[in-house]
């Protein structure tokens, strides 16, 4: 209601103020072109409703039907009048009336068309709760955008790809903290921008500066010599403040005319006043705080230690001294006017707040004495609801030590940090860096370990935009910010020219991997998505997410298997997919164990099938997902997908149809996932099961998978088989620590971990190249293309794979199982050889070393007792 009041007011005055300019740029604009001065075009507001957007036309009549949609630098179709009202802004002045009618507001995101809208509707929605704005953060960081533009290749991709997200994330921005001080800000700035003035009102940190104000930032070196000098400058200055005040409280006793007794008493004296203010100021820490985070902590010791010290200066004049021709008003002048000058000097920009005092129940440790770690310590003292009381900051800038910020001490760096949960006891640690490196999180988890306390984290730096940080954005730590994983670098240009207008198909849509696949490809604006699945609760759920993202209108949903050819053939005889992601596949590693045949019909059968149907109705590319496990295979899962790429790879010998595979580890929060299976033992109350202590995989998370999957798909390389470079292995023992630990319980205390052997096909170390492989980079990075050296014939294959369908046909395990080893030599099942499993054992708090006992032809039972200090050994069946 405020600001729906303030927007009529200000669009009132501004018409009333401007009419006259209205007038005086009406006839410019006739004048210099043809065309009327108006210029109307639709956008969408409020509530994803469309309006009219008013404007002083600035183009030439028609130009909207010709050129692209966008301007760019200088656009020939822009009038001599219309480039100066650009650049000054005055074309947005007939926008008041869009304010008049309550379709727009002074202060809100700024209007889009609805063709841009409808490329990130679900983003535009949660930001259009709001009224459209005549300026908002996105048009101080925009405001020449036209020339911006002109330095892309290709100015409308850019304008998507680049500037339109990042405007998006500056509106939601804007939401999460709309207020009426905001909107005064953003005015204030959007006029100081307009008129060239380099002054930050309304403060953008980081990239969102523009260069002119940035310009005007303190340089390093300068900023690193005050905080290395800052307390005697600070000592120094105040000593300066005590002295001129005192002065200036006998100047204003004596009317400007001061005695000269009452000068010498004044000289007399002043080394004793700045003495003891001196050591007030001391005791009340004002020389310790920085004065960018000053508080009203900062205020309520300022009048502390003034006021102190004038109580113990007039005792030592008038009790110890005798002084009495030393006027009694000028203590009273000299304390008020100290206090004005020791405030004004270290409040300066900063708007006083109301006092108060709050201490939570929850201590919390800062980690990140920074801007992120100073707003979440300001909110924490100011704001009741969160219910924290900071007891102390943790940072790695020793020039900050001991320092006090709102009140609330530098207790050390980050080697202290063990040290300090010792001794500070608190409930909570608050990693207040964005964007941590993943090594110094990983290395802060493992030193917390042993101490029950929850930790907490900002969002990523790309999330936390101008790094207006709060405690709302502060989340628990999750197994995705641990892992040591390459970052993939999309190249959203070739996605989109994958997908966008082209119909694409996804065997096994209703999957992990494939209705992730449908979300991402569904958002890229493709002509059909066929999504193929056969188990219908799975592919009506993913159908209604794309549904409520509205996403489903190119969506067809399909029930069929990829063993039945009949459907298949008429699957894309209907729709023609240009692109076939074939996901559908059996990847339970133990459950396949169990159903051998089954997973050949599905995993080899399946594969060949819907190959053969894209090579049949010319699709031009088939994209198999595959898994690290078909290197070097000791399952049947792993040597079923690794025939599934011997038929791609066949294919790709003949086909005009592109044939290409992806491998990838581990997928974090996938179906069968070892995470969630981690997930439901913490919650029932452990113990959690891991097979080995030795075993490792490598972990992606689902989104990386299917970037992996797409951007492989982008390079169109016959016969290729591509694979990330996930960096290490990471331990299953570890990840298991790590789960127990964020989900605030401490590993083997409170809940314990138990080794039960490694499964059926089961290894230790997956491996990224097998036997009679090369690994070679592609021109993708942190994507590698991996080299068959040597294969066999067309015809070989052909037969064997004959012979293995016929055994899964006759439901023959053992046969399929020798079919099996025939297409694949280096496919051999851990139960031919040494058996390498590991009997149960707890794991406790300091893992002490352990070894494997065994007696006759069975195995034992391996444990510790909760000391650690003695292995218990106990018979257990084989």
């Amino acid at each position: 209601m405020i600001k729906r009041a303030f927007d009529l007011l200000a669009a009132v005055v501004g018409l009333f103020l401007t009419w006259p300019l209205w007038l005086v740029l009406a006839a410019l604009i006739k004048l210099d072109s043809r065309g009327p001065v108006f210029f109307t075009q639709m956008r969408v507001g409020k509530n994803l409703k469309p309006f009219s957007l008013f404007k002083f036309r600035t183009m030439v009549a028609g130009a909207e039907t010709s050129g692209i949609s966008i301007t760019v630098g200088a656009d020939s179709r822009i009038t001599r009048v219309g480039r100066w009202l650009r650049r000054t802004k005055l074309d947005e002045l007939p926008q008041l009336l869009n304010i008049l009618k309550g379709e727009m507001s002074i202060v809100g995101p700024r209007p889009e068309v609805p063709r841009y809208v409808e490329l990130f509707r679900n983003e535009f929605a949660d930001i259009l709760v709001l009224r459209p704005g005549l300026t908002d953060l996105a048009s101080l960081k925009y405001l020449d955008e036209a020339g911006i533009l002109a330095c892309a290749e290709q100015p409308e991709i850019a304008y998507c790809q680049q500037i339109l997200p990042e405007k998006i994330g500056l509106a939601r921005l804007y939401v999460r903290h709309a207020s009426v001080a905001l909107d005064l800000a953003i005015i204030v700035q959007t006029l100081l921008k307009l008129l060239g003035v380099p002054f930050v009102f309304c403060d953008l940190a980081g990239p969102s500066l523009p260069a002119k104000i940035r310009s005007w930032s303190m340089t390093g070196r300068i900023k690193a010599m005050i905080l290395k000098w800052r307390r005697p400058l600070i000592i120094m200055l105040d000593i300066g403040l005590i002295i001129a005040a005192n002065y200036l409280a006998f100047w204003l006793r004596f009317d400007g005319e001061i005695p000269s007794d009452q000068y010498a008493l004044f000289v007399e004296m002043a080394p004793w006043l700045v003495a003891i203010r001196g050591m007030a100021f001391v005791a009340f820490r004002l020389n310790e705080g920085l004065w960018r985070y000053v508080s009203m902590w900062d205020m309520q010791n300022i009048l502390a230690g003034v006021t102190t010290s004038t109580v113990a200066f007039y005792v030592l004049v008038r009790w110890g001294m005798h002084l009495y021709a030393y006027p009694r008003s000028i203590f009273v002048i000299d304390t008020f006017l100290l206090i004005g000058f020791v405030t004004g000097v270290r409040l300066p920009n900063r708007i006083l707040r109301d006092r108060f005092v709050f201490r939570s129940k929850t201590k919390a440790l800062i980690v990140g004495a920074g801007d992120s770690g100073e707003r979440i310590a300001r909110e924490m003292r100011m704001h009741p609801s969160y219910r924290y009381r900071p007891i102390g900051f943790v940072d790695d800038d020793p020039a900050l030590l001991n320092q006090r910020i709102h009140g609330v001490k530098v207790l050390g760096t980050l080697p202290d940090l063990q040290r300090l949960v010792v001794e500070h006891e608190p409930h909570e640690v608050i990693l207040a860096i964005p964007g941590m490196p993943q090594a110094l999180l990983r290395k802060i988890v493992s030193e917390l370990e042993p101490f029950k306390v929850t930790i907490k984290i900002l969002p990523g730096l790309k999330d936390v935009l101008a790094d207006h940080t709060s405690l709302s954005q502060i989340r628990s730590v999750d197994m995705s910010d641990l892992l040591p994983r390459a970052e993939i670098r999309l190249d959203a240009n070739a996605l989109r020219n994958l997908i966008q207008d082209r119909r694409i198909m996804i065997t096994g849509a209703g999957g992990s991997i494939g209705s992730e696949l449908a979300r991402q490809t569904a958002g890229l604006q493709p002509e059909a998505l066929v999504l193929f699945e056969r188990h219908e609760n799975s592919l009506y759920t993913i159908a209604k997410q794309l549904e409520d993202r509205r996403l489903s209108a190119c969506v067809h949903p399909v029930i069929g298997d990829v063993t039945d050819a009949r459907r298949l053939s008429v699957i894309l005889k209907q729709y023609r997919p240009h692109i076939i992601f074939h996901a559908a596949a059996h990847k339970h590693v133990p459950l396949v164990e169990m159903n051998i045949t089954e997973a050949i019909k599905n995993n080899c059968m399946g594969t060949r099938l819907v190959a053969e149907a894209a090579d049949r109705f010319g699709v031009e590319r088939f994209v198999l997902i595959s898994t690290d496990k078909a290197v070097n295979p000791t399952s049947v899962m792993g040597a079923s997908k690794r025939v599934a790429e011997l038929i791609v790879q066949d294919m790709a010998r003949h086909s005009r149809t592109c044939f290409l595979t992806v491998r990838f580890g581990n997928v974090l929060g996938s179906s069968g996932s070892v995470l969630l299976r981690f997930q439901e033992q913490i919650k029932d109350g452990g113990p959690v099961t891991v097979t080995h202590p030795e075993i490792r995989r490598y972990f992606m998370l689902i989104p990386e998978a299917v970037h992996l999957v797409m951007q492989a798909a982008s390079l169109k390389e016959q016969g290729a088989i591509y694979v990330l470079d996930m960096g290490e292995q990471i331990k299953v023992l570890d990840l298991a620590r790590n789960l127990i630990r964020l989900s605030g319980f401490l590993p083997g205390r409170e809940i314990p971990i138990r080794f039960v052997g490694l499964r059926p096909g089961e290894k230790l170390h997956e491996e990224l190249v097998g036997v009679g492989e090369l690994v070679e980079r592609s021109s993708i990075d942190k994507i590698l293309r991996i080299r068959r050296m040597g294969s066999a014939g067309a015809e070989e294959v052909s037969a064997m794979m004959m012979a293995l369908e016929a055994a899964a046909y006759l439901n023959n395990g053992a046969t399929g199982i020798d079919r099996l080893h025939d297409l694949v030599p280096d496919f051999h099942r851990p139960d031919t050889e040494e058996d390498a499993t590991t009997p149960d054992a707890d794991w406790v708090e300091e893992e002490p070393a352990y070894s494997i006992a065994r007696s006759g032809g069975g195995a034992e039972r391996l444990a510790f007792n909760h000391e650690g200090a003695q292995p218990i050994i106990s018979p257990r069946s084989p």
